[in-house]
């Protein structure tokens, strides 16, 4: 019993970390109908600015955690404003596919400055912030994706649901002819929906880098490990990306510890294949009926 416990406390903290993962991932979505396959990548950048700034720099933690986010956040704008923006109006696909070549080359210029090798933060996290109940030991950093999980998801919640610029994004997401009619600034709605996708994703890659290192390989798969996270939850739902992280880390987790650690990464794949069969649309994503 204690073993089942302490991997259902386990699988729920790693839940917690991909559902805030996926929310960077969700945030671009909701607002511009764009999959985002340059994710894993932006969560590497995010580790490896901090790692920068903790190492390099020798700044104290709180400092560099603050200009990593607001390097990242202003690194989402730069993005979207030389990459995406001139692709306004066009057809999704191209979008798409230009997120697949900008995957392509931030993996490849992260690999050109730190190589493919393991690089591991030093202790930041105090061990106050641990869990213990009994034999059932919750580690510092799986505290913080927690913490982390529920205050974005509060955040972003109420910023969608009361804020102007939340707002907009919905109203684009759902018809930008019509967002633009209504005056709503479309390329300041896109620039804002990645700019808070890069700082999210850099909040995931510190955490990640905290509990097993940074590797630019394995920050970019985790990038692919949204996807299930993702269609599970839904596409456009904030609340869907924290439930479908929580799920997909409980089968890990469970796979892992009663069937197979061989299993462990397989399984988010498997119940990707299984979710689109069954409920395309993901437990919390909107089914779109279109008339003609």
């Amino acid at each position: 019993m204690d073993f089942f416990i302490q991997l259902l406390v386990n699988g729920i903290s790693i839940g917690f970390l991909y559902g805030l993962s996926a929310m960077g991932f969700v945030m671009i979505y909701k607002a511009s109908s764009v999959l985002n396959f340059a994710h894993g990548e932006l969560l590497a950048i995010g580790a490896f600015l901090f790692l920068a700034l903790v190492t390099w720099a020798e700044l104290p933690v709180a400092a560099a955690f603050i200009l990593t986010l607001a390097g990242t956040f202003v690194f989402g704008f730069i993005v979207e404003r030389l990459f995406l923006r001139p692709l306004i109006g066009e057809p999704l696909i191209e979008i798409i596919m230009l997120t697949v070549g900008l995957a392509a080359m931030f993996k490849g210029a992260l690999l050109l400055i730190w190589g493919g090798n393991l690089y591991t933060y030093p202790d930041l996290l105090p061990e106050f912030l641990a869990w213990n109940w009994g034999v059932v030991q919750v580690p510092p950093v799986y505290v913080s994706a927690i913490f982390m999980g529920i205050v974005f998801l509060l955040l972003f919640g109420l910023f969608f649901k009361y804020s102007s610029q939340g707002i907009y994004m919905r109203s684009v997401a759902d018809n930008q002819p019509a967002a633009l009619s209504l005056g709503v600034h479309v390329r300041r709605v896109f620039a804002l929906s990645w700019a808070i996708a890069a700082l999210v994703a850099g909040i995931s890659g510190i955490i990640l880098g905290l509990i097993n290192g940074i590797n630019v390989h394995e920050l970019s798969s985790i990038g692919l490990k949204v996807f299930p996270v993702v269609i599970l939850g839904g596409l456009d739902s904030i609340s869907g990306a924290i439930i479908g992280g929580i799920i997909i880390g409980l089968l890990e987790t469970m796979t892992g510890g009663y069937l197979s650690p061989s299993l462990r990464d397989v399984i988010p794949y498997i119940a990707l294949v299984a979710i689109l069969l069954v409920r395309p649309y993901g437990l919390f994503g909107l089914v779109e009926i279109e008339r003609v």
